[in-house]
């Protein structure tokens, strides 16, 4: 009987023995919980995240303005949409720069697309050459302006001369005979506070008007 029991007893440790040697079997994951309703929130989540971020991106650094004329052409033209880089981080403004500008008193405030000719302090004559054509001068310097559509006719005051107040821009259309600009009365000089920023791109050309097609070639940098 005590043979007996001591064989069982080993068969006992051996299956034990063999039991602990092996693998421990793989843990089933835990299911997700929460459920559809989970899942949703969680996306809603998300997206409001995304979207506060896209506002600041747009609201700080960037916006997006669509050109509305043809003041501005050959450099822009109707339709065309841009990427500004906002007032808030574009620095100091410099001749030769594209602004968009808002004047509250001006077509009910809808934004204009002009070209920086001179800044606080500087002097923009604009009068009659050796040649008979009218030019731009900014402190005494004649400007060379390859940008332009063409060379102005006399539409406006010439000779006339008016230096840049403080906090304040002098701004004209590439479109010169075609432009309401720091020459028109109604606009007159451009305080920095009505800048909503520096143009850095064209993001979607405008439809050619007589083609009725999109120069996708002009995607890119504005000069």
């Amino acid at each position: 009987m005590g043979e007996k029991y001591e064989e069982k007893s080993e068969e006992i440790k051996e299956e034990v023995l063999a039991e602990a040697q092996e693998e421990p079997a793989e843990e089933k994951p835990e299911e997700k919980k929460g459920g559809f309703l989970y899942d949703v929130y969680a996306l809603l989540h998300d997206l409001v995240y995304i979207l506060a971020a896209i506002t600041l991106i747009f609201v700080f650094f960037v916006r997006l303005v669509g050109v509305n004329g043809g003041s501005m052409l050959p450099t822009l033209q109707d339709k065309d949409y841009l990427a500004l880089q906002s007032n808030v981080i574009m620095g100091d403004l410099e001749y030769g720069d594209i602004i968009v500008a808002r004047k509250l008193d001006f077509r009910d405030g809808e934004p204009i697309v002009k070209r920086v000719i001179a800044t606080e302090g500087q002097t923009v004559r604009i009068d009659y050459d050796t040649k008979g054509e009218i030019r731009v001068w900014v402190d005494g310097v004649l400007l060379n302006e390859p940008y332009i559509k063409e060379l102005m006719q006399a539409r406006y005051d010439v000779p006339m001369e008016v230096t840049v107040e403080k906090d304040c821009i002098f701004v004209m259309g590439d479109n010169r005979n075609n432009s309401a600009d720091s020459r028109y009365a109604e606009i007159g000089q451009i305080k920095l506070n009505q800048v909503l920023g520096k143009v850095l791109l064209i993001v979607l050309p405008g439809k050619d008007p007589e083609t009725g097609s999109r120069d996708f070639g002009r995607i890119g940098t504005v000069s």
